[in-house]
């Protein structure tokens, strides 16, 4: 993007989407990169029909080691402490380039994302403590205890709240999950990006010997259409929703 163009989507108010997750293993059928390609191949399609700022996309969340050692399979951990002080400094950053309508996409570790997982953890955490640094440089100590704020619960229940500025998303909701399965480098997850990134996968090379790629011999582009349209549909509603005003904060 061009500083102008920066500038439009500040007006305008356009959604600015983080692709979040992870290198792991994905059995000897998927390319390692599924967590966050999924997302950014789910972000690219939106990109086509709305107004959309697509951040470059972050790989190295806290992958863990549960599912394979990464010796030879690709695998990149990063732990979760690790991971905080950077997204405050990214989201500390996007917030002084003026942006205030900002959503992480996460797939990695989401099927309970209610009670959290590492990565999506500490960028939740890091995207609070941005926005308390940023209000508090701002504004000054007691800038919610003021009298301009007195309003504040008003504001709130009309949208208009500045810890809404970024928000943080599974790639496919409890409702999604309902349509279609989540899973590990199984029938779902093979399926889903046999069509959002064919290159990514091999059937050829999908093997039995772990129990959570067996699914995988169901997998198809076909099946996996269905899962992108239920995780478009959702996600399109999210960012058509309206975005925080952009007028001149109250000092």
């Amino acid at each position: 993007m061009l500083p102008h163009q920066i500038r439009t989507a500040i007006a305008q108010g356009w959604p600015v989407a983080l692709p979040l997750g992870v290198l792991e293993y994905h059995g000897e059928h998927m390319a390692v990169g599924m967590d966050t390609l999924a997302v950014v191949k789910i972000l690219e399609m939106l990109e086509q029909e709305m107004d959309l700022v697509i951040l470059p996309a972050f790989y190295y969340g806290a992958a863990s080691y549960a599912v394979e050692p990464p010796e030879g399979n690709g695998s990149v951990h990063v732990d979760a402490e690790k991971l905080l002080p950077v997204a405050q400094e990214m989201f500390r950053g996007l917030l002084r380039v003026g942006f205030r309508n900002i959503h992480v996409v996460i797939h990695h570790q989401t099927e309970n994302f209610a009670a959290g997982m590492p990565t999506d953890l500490a960028f939740k955490f890091a995207a609070r403590q941005a926005i308390f640094a940023f209000l508090e440089r701002q504004r000054g100590e007691g800038w919610w205890g003021g009298e301009k704020m007195a309003d504040y619960y008003a504001r709130q229940s009309a949208g208009d709240d500045p810890f809404n500025w970024i928000k943080v998303h599974p790639l496919m909701s409890p409702e999604t999950m309902e349509g279609y399965p989540f899973d590990h480098a199984g029938v779902g997850e093979t399926s889903l990006l046999m069509a959002l990134c064919p290159e990514g996968v091999d059937l050829g090379r999908l093997s039995d010997e772990r129990w959570y790629t067996r699914s995988a011999r169901q997998s198809s582009a076909e099946f996996g259409r269905r899962g992108r349209d239920l995780v478009l549909a959702r996600l399109r509603q999210i960012f058509r929703a309206p975005a925080q005003s952009t007028a001149p904060e109250r000092k």
